[in-house]
């Protein structure tokens, strides 16, 4: 595998494992002694803070759409039934007045 390649995985492996505290004091060690590392550590991990952010507000534009579908559907359904109330008490109140007169 290409150097620039491995030192990906690397990079990934360590922010994605649940790195032990000598692990972590290790890799600083490692970040001192290559600056190249740590910028390159830090752009992955603003990355991965991009993508998860991205998939929140993604995840939220999903809900929010069966959230309105859902209940767009429950108010129209709501509006046509007293729509369908007021139209019967019209109706029952025509007879009634017809009745009287």
């Amino acid at each position: 595998m290409r150097p620039e390649l491995e030192r990906l995985q690397r990079i990934e492996h360590y922010l994605l494992s649940n790195p032990q505290p000598e692990q972590v004091a290790d890799w600083r060690v490692q970040e001192l002694l290559d600056a190249d590392l740590a910028s390159d550590t830090d752009f992955q991990r603003r990355a991965y803070q991009g993508i998860h952010a991205a998939g929140r507000k993604q995840l939220r534009r999903e809900l929010a759409a069966i959230h309105q579908k859902l209940y767009r559907n429950q108010r129209q359904s709501l509006a046509d039934y007293f729509r369908q109330a007021l139209t019967n008490l019209g109706q029952q109140l025509r007879r009634f007045l017809v009745n009287l007169g």
